[in-house]
């Protein structure tokens, strides 16, 4: 084994030795996380589909509103994030950053994101024909409060190009502290 990186081609033919080294460098590297989520944050801005703002905008002016409200830490950086799967799939975008989020938040804060779309579809749902309830499916749950302030409160009225939201430098270390260690795997 080199002293920089394991050295086997399969896993049953590696050691304790190296998956103490891949371990250790796994938890020195942890910073890159945060790095890679402000990245693709800043790839956001080129979404738009149609939206009066870009999806880094939106995301801004979501994440601005939570915190005004006076929302925790873990819940402002879900509301910054919470539209970071749609780089990959609009369509599924609710479950990608959920889970990009789930390892470093509490499970509510998770599942408010996982579930958004369920709870904005109030909001337009109707307009496509589509049903507007879906959020009943929910209720009693101990998430539901949250998700619905995160819906109707912040993220429904946050594509303003008028908004006065902070900047992306605001929230960086707030990213930096909420990925910094995953409570969970």
């Amino acid at each position: 084994m080199t002293a920089a990186n394991a050295t086997f081609t399969a896993m049953d033919h590696s050691t304790q030795e190296e998956w103490s080294l891949i371990a250790t460098e796994t938890v020195a590297n942890q910073p890159r996380v945060a790095e890679t989520v402000l990245n693709m944050l800043r790839g956001l801005e080129t979404i738009t589909d149609g939206f009066a703002v870009d999806q880094l905008i939106h995301s801004l002016q979501t994440a601005t509103r939570a915190e005004a409200a006076g929302a925790d830490e873990e819940v402002i950086v879900a509301s910054l994030c919470h539209d970071l799967g749609k780089a990959v799939s609009v369509a599924n975008h609710p479950k990608i950053a959920a889970e990009i989020l789930r390892p470093y938040v509490r499970p509510e804060v998770a599942t408010m994101i996982a579930v958004h779309q369920d709870f904005q579809g109030k909001h337009y749902y109707a307009f496509l024909g589509m049903d507007p309830t879906l959020r009943t499916k929910h209720e009693g749950s101990e998430y539901y409060d949250l998700a619905k302030q995160f819906a109707d409160e912040w993220d429904q009225n946050s594509f303003d190009p008028n908004f006065v939201n902070q900047p992306l430098e605001h929230f960086e270390p707030m990213v930096r502290r909420v990925f910094a260690q995953p409570r969970s795997m």
